[in-house]
């Protein structure tokens, strides 16, 4: 089946801020928004992932740059954001995408694993998107996309912590979406099912994982990157002015 997508005029030219943005769906993101023309900014461990990355957008109007960041350091992460400004403009556009779902058992958690998982999977969000409230006060106008997941919604094993920091980044949205909204500035939670990067289907996809697929999605086949990243664009975009403080769920049904 042929398919055509959107194109957004709105976000040409808007500097957009990724987090955990060279693989996965982050690169995904970076890829999609490039394209439309939008000044990218992404964050991230992965420098070879990066480059890779960024070279193969040699089509987009603008190149994305890139920091390499650790982002459970919180200076790094306000001196990344600073140096990455400096090179797109005040930022219109937050994704806060970095996150990782690694597996473990309650056994496993010590207090110095608690405060990594977190670190990782919810506080990056709050301080990152404290450092670009600013720029959207100095635009007039803003979109911030929380990435949460459907796993603690299904009561997902196996990754306790992930699903409590991703309860969590809903509780952060719904308690920030009034206090922002007052200054045109759109804060929504973008939720995956189960999506089908290469990392997932290196490490976890198996057949009992694809048959629980067929089983519990509506849709048939697998949730890509882009299937996310193009929802992205719609919440970045003018399109959704009025839409804040939602959960917006790409799981093909499951939930």
């Amino acid at each position: 089946m042929n398919q055509m997508y959107a194109s957004y005029p709105s976000l040409r030219d808007r500097a957009v801020l990724i987090t955990g943005g060279a693989s996965g769906i982050g690169a995904s993101f970076v890829a999609q928004f490039a394209r439309q023309g939008a000044r990218v900014a992404f964050v991230d461990l992965d420098d070879n992932a990066a480059t890779d990355l960024i070279g193969s957008l040699g089509d987009a109007p603008f190149k994305p740059v890139y920091a390499h960041t650790d982002l459970t350091d919180l200076e790094a992460v306000a001196a990344s954001i600073q140096a990455l400004r400096a090179q797109t403009g005040p930022f219109g556009v937050l994704i806060n995408s970095a996150a990782n779902d690694a597996r473990h058992s309650l056994d496993q958690v010590d207090e110095a694993f608690f405060n990594k998982s977190l670190a990782v999977n919810l506080r990056h969000q709050v301080f990152v998107t404290k450092a670009v409230v600013p720029d959207m006060k100095q635009l007039g106008h803003g979109s911030i996309i929380c990435m949460g997941s459907t796993g603690w919604i299904q009561k997902n094993a196996g990754y306790p912590l992930y699903a409590m920091a991703k309860a969590a980044v809903r509780g952060f949205v719904n308690g920030m979406a009034r206090e922002l909204g007052a200054q045109n500035i759109r804060i929504n939670c973008l939720v995956p099912g189960w999506v089908i990067t290469p990392k997932q289907r290196e490490l976890w996809l198996d057949e009992e994982g694809e048959a629980s697929i067929r089983r519990m999605q509506c849709m048939p086949g697998h949730i890509e990157p882009d299937d996310l990243a193009r929802a992205a664009l719609f919440l970045a975009a003018d399109d959704s002015r009025m839409c804040t403080g939602q959960d917006y769920i790409v799981d093909g049904g499951w939930v």
